[in-house]
């Protein structure tokens, strides 16, 4: 009811005002004469272009308003009851805004939508929240900071020139003949078993010391030897040792010391009599020369080659009765000689299951020569098993001559079973 009498009023007060608006506008159309000059009539036009705020290039603001003060215009149309009292009262001055606000609620009442005491009732305006897809983080500096001073334990440690090595293998060899084979022969079980050691020093400042250790023993049966159970087939001890000092990238001037005997007594088959045992013999070899590292096909033949113009050798055997045997002269336990060296290890691997080690020893004193020459062909099955091709020729013109074989000695075998390597 009381918003009914505010709009009757309203209506009232602006109702003389619209009508005298509406009466001057009528007699200006009026009085505009009928017919106007050209002259008059561009003057006219030029003017009217001059006035027209459309065609200037600047327009002169009369009214600076806030955007508080226009944001009725452009919100929901709402009937704001301040501008209401700010009309009717006695002291009050209408604003622009205040003005056009009356104008639009006396001439089209249906277009307001809100009243001021609903927007109270929503609560104050929310103010906007501006949503950067990438906000720029700012990250004050912080000046350095010495750490504190903690106690701390400084442990030292020594490196580690060593690196060991080695290998070992078990393997069995059977063989079955019947009586009326008719080739002869006969049927006869064996087992070798081999060690090898390795322990090397390179200090990486030109000094390096190698050191291995061979081991191998093989024991055989036979049904045709009646004397012995069982025999050695396969006899080695053998130390190499070498202190170098590196001359270039792949030679060293180098001191090797070379050590070979025997586990244990070998016997021929049917006869009780020795022709070898431990220490008998034993043989000694110190020589001074150059060493070459071999590293080829991308390393998958490795090893060293020690040549040695000058080499002593010592030949002893604890036996007698061996003396002649071994070269040395008879009644004399022990045979001294100089001469040159040659010592070649070489380890190749010929495909992922395939490998072939060889060790080739020759030494001479002129007068006589002493040639030595192992080859170790592994066929690798699986981490396990292997089987392995041994091939031994040898010559020595210190021992006696065969009528057949002259100085010349073969040694062969094949074998299957376990071996490993670290």
């Amino acid at each position: 009811m009381l918003k009914l009498k505010y709009t009757c009023a309203l209506v009232l007060f602006f109702l003389p005002f619209q009508l005298m608006a509406q009466g001057s506008t009528k007699t200006a159309r009026k009085s505009r004469p009928v017919t106007e000059s050209a002259l008059i009539k561009n003057y006219s036009d030029s003017l009217a272009y001059f006035s027209d705020s459309i065609y200037r290039d600047t327009v002169s603001v009369r009214h600076s308003f806030s955007r508080m003060d226009t944001a009725p215009f452009f919100l929901p149309l709402t009937f704001y009851s301040n501008v209401a009292h700010r009309a009717f009262g006695i002291n009050e001055k209408l604003s622009p805004v205040d003005y056009q606000l009356l104008k639009i609620y006396l001439t089209h009442p249906e277009l307001v939508i809100n009243t001021q005491s609903q927007l109270i009732a929503l609560g104050p305006v929310i103010a906007p929240h501006t949503v950067t897809e990438n906000p720029t983080m700012v990250i004050d500096k912080t000046a350095p900071q010495e750490p504190e001073a903690l106690p701390i334990d400084v442990v030292v440690l020594k490196p580690n020139f060593w690196t060991f090595g080695g290998d070992y293998y078990l393997q069995f060899l059977q063989n079955y003949l019947t009586s009326n084979w008719y080739q002869g022969g006969e049927s006869n079980y064996s087992i070798i078993g081999a060690v090898t050691l390795i322990a090397n020093y390179n200090n990486k400042q030109k000094i390096k010391w190698d050191n291995k250790l061979e081991m191998k023993l093989g024991l055989q049966t036979t049904q045709s030897d009646s004397i012995h159970k069982m025999r050695a087939s396969e006899d080695l001890i053998r130390y190499t040792g070498k202190l170098g000092l590196q001359a270039t990238k792949k030679w060293y001037y180098t001191i090797q010391l070379l050590a070979q005997t025997q586990w244990a007594r070998h016997f021929k088959s049917n006869s009780r009599v020795v022709q070898s045992d431990i220490l008998s013999p034993l043989n000694i070899n110190i020589s001074l020369g150059m060493d070459y590292s071999v590293s080829w096909f991308n390393k998958r033949l490795t090893g060293n080659a020690h040549l040695a113009p000058l080499a002593y050798n010592f030949k002893y055997t604890d036996r007698l009765a061996l003396s002649k045997q071994n070269g040395i002269p008879v009644g004399r336990h022990a045979l001294n000689d100089f001469g040159s060296q040659v010592t070649i290890d070489l380890n190749w691997k010929i495909g992922d299951n395939m490998n072939w080690s060889t060790h080739l020893y020759g030494y001479t004193t002129y007068k006589r020569s002493e040639i030595a020459w192992e080859n170790t062909f592994t066929f690798q099955f699986n981490k396990y098993i292997s089987t392995k091709l041994f091939i031994h020729p040898r010559f020595d013109d210190g021992h006696p001559r065969d009528n057949k074989l002259g100085y010349w000695m073969f040694k062969e075998f094949v074998s299957l079973g376990f071996s490993y390597g670290f």
